[in-house]
């Protein structure tokens, strides 16, 4: 990060230019351009961008191009360049929200290249991973928008280093499907490259779901093979309404509440509203405490909204997203384990939703 305020060579004229998040139409097409690279070293949001020039933000509807974003590869290559690849910018909701299909090269003297791409060369990507494969990066899965997503595809993409040029894998074999946010390791002294973690869109208007399996790509054809096969216990729990939970606001009043901001009685108001009567705030903390014998783990710092616990010598997993919680048991519990702490899930949610809970049964596949 460096200085904030814009260099001299920025002017307004040209901030009004290029402050746009456009695409490219080549493979690649270098947009190296003053303007971007005071984003990428300021990481300055758009609106505050926008201030710094007393820009009409409100003027044109398209996001404003920027650097602050989740999802974005960084791969340090042997001659010290730093490549960051795509990424995105706020979520669905926001007017500045954004997937990218870009490159940024960073030398280690500090100089900056931007290489944009039609995006039928690359498609918007975020929440990918980049493995360094001699003198390529191998580009696997994404979560993208919506509509681009395709069942039981996994995207992978070869980015050549001597040229920048992105060009689209075909593959063959068994692979994980639309996956995003998972780890890619290099194996079998670089023949091979092993997909453990993130989740899966199965592209049929349900939950996300945890890849709970781990597979092989095959770079020398580049065949995808499966290398487990966990049948674990699995279930999501879901209004029955299927209306969107508030387990994040209530976290959010309840440690308002706990350090005692000064929004803590309106973020309560709000939720009161939403729910129909005052939230029960003291039961979230028992969400993931069932009334059987566990032992509480700790969070994993790299993970959001992944609790666990140990029942007995099986650790149980908690994962939520704005629509379900998803449990998973790492290995065997008896049947009436599972319905205990399935019926425990259920009540509370029912008292904290002040809904009708149901459940399902996530089969493995």
């Amino acid at each position: 990060m460096i200085e904030r305020i814009p260099p001299r060579e920025v002017t307004a004229e040209l901030f009004e230019q290029w402050r746009l998040a456009v695409r490219g139409a080549l493979n690649p097409q270098p947009m190296t351009n003053p303007v971007w690279k005071w984003l990428i070293e300021s990481r300055l949001r758009p609106f505050a961008a926008s201030q710094r020039f007393a820009s009409n933000i409100a003027a044109s509807i398209h996001p404003g191009w920027c650097f602050d974003r989740y999802g974005q590869s960084q791969t340090k290559l042997g001659d010290g360049r730093t490549v960051w690849i795509a990424g995105e910018h706020e979520d669905y909701y926001d007017s500045d929200f954004f997937i990218y299909n870009d490159v940024v090269v960073v030398s280690p003297a500090g100089e900056i290249e931007i290489l944009g791409y039609s995006p039928e060369t690359f498609p918007p990507t975020d929440f990918h991973s980049a493995t360094l494969v001699d003198a390529a990066l191998v580009l696997v899965g994404s979560l993208g928008y919506a509509d681009a997503r395709r069942a039981g595809i996994t995207q992978v993409l070869t980015l050549a280093l001597d040229h920048w040029q992105m060009t689209e894998v075909q593959t063959s074999g068994e692979g994980p499907g639309w996956i995003h946010d998972h780890r890619a390791t290099l194996v079998d002294n670089g023949r091979a490259i092993v997909i453990a973690g993130g989740k899966v869109d199965p592209c049929d208007g349900t939950s996300l779901l945890e890849n709970i399996d781990d597979w092989s790509l095959t770079l020398a054809g580049w065949r995808w093979e499966r290398l487990t096969r966990r049948r674990w216990p699995r279930f999501e729990v879901h209004r029955q309404d299927r209306g969107r939970l508030h387990l994040w606001e209530m976290g959010e009043a309840l440690w308002s509440k706990k350090v005692d901001w000064d929004d803590a009685e309106e973020l309560e108001r709000e939720l009161c509203a939403e729910l129909g009567s005052a939230p029960r705030l003291d039961i979230l903390p028992m969400l993931y405490r069932p009334k059987i014998a566990h032992e509480e783990l700790s969070q994993d710092a790299e993970e959001h909204r992944v609790y666990r616990i140990l029942v007995g010598t099986v650790t149980v997993r908690y994962v939520e997203d704005d629509y379900g919680v998803q449990v998973t048991a790492e290995g065997d519990l008896p049947p009436a384990v599972l319905e205990q702490l399935r019926g425990d899930l259920i009540e509370k949610l029912e008292a904290l939703e002040q809904s009708r809970i149901d459940w399902h049964v996530i089969g493995a596949a």
